[in-house]
């Protein structure tokens, strides 16, 4: 009989007073126990509605079912059939958004914590399997994968699944993307991005880091001097957006980008070892309320900030961030300043930021998203302190490939257009996908994206070579 219960099982997690002074992982993840009592809520229907909001398709019911048969392994291979990353989607995928939106146990109730007990069966996974995945047999084929984020991971192992010899060209010294430099510690530990490089690793993909295609290496000469018979674009959205606002030149005011970066890959201000510096606040502002804006106002007070105001223009309902990263930020301590919008920044003598002059903002009507759209209130401003300002209000396109590769087709956003479901750009051995190609995206839509593009990269080979 299913377990009937209203509710998930709660996910164990450090004490926000303690876990606001520290980098170790935030949500602790279930026991075997609890794992299990989850998976019972799962009613198994017939239709699979859950399914229908995963981007990879995973088979939702039959892992759960086998979590409740307590073969975790077998869960493991049902997941990884679909998905490559999913220690990593288990934890910071919006499951509210897709799988677990279409939950009919969420119709009286919560739905079943999908994402929850998919980290758990990944977890068990990584820690009880040290067998390395079997290197296929190579088929004779070369591919090439710009970029080490999610997207590009999806592509590059499941290419060298097809016997297919893979190079990940990456332009940091640390593989994983986005998923190393952009993710706090808190979030995603590092140890299982390397985890899953490993295992691509295993498979015989290479990796060459400190490389900028477009800069280092042209596209061209991936073709003419190395070999290589198809390319898939997967260079992100590293370019940060700003508000154009007076004062954004002063010290103190930087893209969480830059942040996030300087402290998740280059240690900043963590101790010895690492000689990266950051700037550090007393009052520090963030702009926005995506998931990047709650990164960094929780890393802001992890750097010993005594105050971390957000300041988003509308409410807290319409926070675009994941609803955990909102429930743990304001645990945390920080400050939620909602219905608010920079206006300018206002420096001291030395030419650092310390003051914020904010808008204050009312809901007008729904802009082209549904949302309600923020108008000022004529006449009313605040100002705050703040010596620390971290802007994120969204990101660009990585515009060094569009701009060097004669022959994509490139959108007004600055995105390589491609073709929906081939993921084929306007040059037919050049596939793309992730933020290059959606602008801004979830991890597990970029990994979907680099699947199907694998796919279609083999396909497109096997007409060019039959």
């Amino acid at each position: 009989m299913p377990n009937m219960r209203m509710d998930k099982n709660p996910m164990p997690s450090q004490d926000p007073n303690v876990r606001n002074k520290n980098f170790e992982e935030v949500a602790l993840g279930y026991t075997e126990e609890q794992a299990i009592d989850e998976a019972q809520r799962c009613l198994n229907c017939p239709k699979h509605p859950c399914m229908d909001g995963c981007p990879v398709q995973i088979s939702i019911p039959e892992f759960i079912q086998k979590i409740v048969e307590k073969d975790f392994e077998g869960a493991y291979q049902v997941i990884n059939r679909s998905s490559s990353l999913p220690a990593v989607c288990g934890r910071v995928c919006p499951q509210e958004r897709q799988c677990e939106s279409k939950c009919i146990r969420g119709i009286k109730g919560e739905p079943v914590a999908i994402g929850r007990l998919e980290r758990f069966v990944a977890d068990w996974h990584n820690k009880n399997v040290t067998e390395a995945p079997a290197k296929p047999e190579p088929n004779g084929h070369k591919c090439a994968v710009i970029g080490c984020g999610p997207s590009g991971l999806a592509c590059a192992s499941d290419l060298a699944k097809k016997g297919y010899e893979v190079t990940i060209y990456e332009a940091l010294h640390t593989p994983g993307g986005v998923l190393a430099y952009g993710i706090p510690e808190f979030r995603l530990p590092k140890a299982i991005v390397q985890k899953e490089v490993d295992g691509l690793k295993a498979l015989g993909v290479k990796i060459e880091t400190n490389v900028v295609i477009g800069k280092s290496i042209t596209i061209d000469e991936l073709f003419d001097e190395f070999g290589y018979e198809a390319v898939f674009v997967g260079s992100g959205a590293g370019l940060p957006r700003f508000m154009n606002i007076p004062g954004e030149n002063l010290i103190g005011v930087m893209s969480s980008n830059e942040y996030l970066t300087r402290i998740n890959l280059m240690g900043a201000g963590r101790g010895q070892g690492f000689d990266t510096p950051v700037l550090k606040g007393k009052n520090v502002v963030v702009c926005g309320g995506g998931n990047t804006a709650m990164d960094s106002a929780r890393t802001a007070k992890r750097m010993g900030a005594e105050t971390v105001t957000l300041v988003y223009r509308r409410s807290v309902n319409e926070l675009p961030a994941r609803a955990e990263e909102v429930h743990h930020a304001m645990e945390e301590g920080i400050d939620f300043h909602v219905l608010h919008n920079p206006i300018e920044y206002i420096g001291d003598e030395n030419g650092r930021v310390k003051e914020a002059i904010l808008q204050v903002m009312e809901l007008g009507e729904p802009d082209a998203s549904g949302r309600r759209s923020p108008v000022p209130v004529e006449g009313q401003t605040e100002t705050i302190p703040a010596d620390l300002v971290n802007v994120a209000i969204g990101v660009s396109p990585n515009p060094i490939i569009p701009s060097t590769f004669k022959g994509l087709e490139i959108s007004r956003r600055g995105t390589i257009v491609v073709g929906e479901e081939t993921m084929q750009s306007a040059v037919s051995d050049v596939f793309a996908g992730g933020d290059i190609v959606r602008g801004g995206a979830t991890v597990i839509l970029a990994m979907g994206d680099g699947r199907r593009a694998a796919a279609n990269m083999d396909e497109y080979l096997k007409g060019v070579n039959p």
